[in-house]
């Protein structure tokens, strides 16, 4: 069960506290930057790890300003479209509301979902969004996170390697992936949308001397349905 510290009490809480139950993820940005887009990313995320648990979701953009950049930038880091929530009726027989917010911004009531602050210049234009997206990922939300060259540079090279040796593996026969490996992922995107300790797993997956190639294929592959990264990509591409 994906459990959530509330930026209100600092209390951890059930995301989805009935079992299937509906519950509406509403993101609140405050106009448009860096750091607007690392809350709609922890949204995407939150939305992500609720439906592969199985649980129905309804996610929403609170925002009257820039909505065109912010819909724009969402999409370009592949974070799924959000209904308006200006427009949307409440009372949908939801049983969890989560507010995603930046630290010091608004105060809805409700659970409330602290995403700390992006200190970045603008990236350059040819950066590969995936690429943009795996930098946001590689702290904890409540980290503030400095988006220099050389986070840039790190989250491209792992990217790279990545998708390599995922185009690599799937050469070799599918395995399924080990059921330690499956729980410590989990285990890791449900501890308060640890990100980063998925992404440590998969470190650890991608060099286990005595994992098959093919059950390691699958567990990039799995984990890929929460980071959206497009770990598959090169899927055929020539070595």
């Amino acid at each position: 069960m994906l459990r959530i510290i509330d930026a209100r009490t600092g209390q951890s809480v059930d995301a989805a506290p009935a079992r299937r139950g509906l519950t509406r993820i509403e993101a609140h940005t405050e106009g448009f930057d860096v750091t607007a887009l690392r809350v709609l990313l922890v949204a995407d995320l939150l939305v992500r790890a609720l439906e592969l648990g199985g649980t129905p979701v309804w996610a929403l953009l609170d925002e009257e300003r820039q909505q065109a950049e912010l819909r724009a930038g969402a999409a370009a880091l592949g974070i799924r479209p959000f209904e308006d929530g200006r427009d949307a009726a409440s009372g949908l027989g939801e049983t969890q509301v989560l507010h995603v917010v930046r630290e010091g911004g608004a105060e809805p009531d409700g659970v409330r979902v602290a995403v700390a602050a992006v200190h970045a210049p603008a990236p350059p234009e040819d950066t590969d969004p995936a690429v943009l997206r795996l930098a946001l990922l590689g702290r904890r939300r409540g980290v503030p996170l400095s988006l220099d060259a050389e986070t840039l540079e790190e989250a491209h090279a792992t990217l790279a390697r990545w998708r390599h040796a995922v185009a690599d593996w799937a050469r070799r026969p599918s395995r399924p992936v080990p059921d330690e490996v499956r729980t410590e992922l989990r285990t890791a995107w449900e501890d308060d949308l640890d990100i980063p300790g998925v992404l440590g797993v998969l470190r650890r997956v991608e060099s286990a001397p005595d994992l098959p190639d093919g059950a390691r294929f699958e567990a990039f592959a799995h984990a890929d349905r929460l980071l959206g990264v497009e770990l598959t990509r090169d899927l055929g591409s020539p070595r």
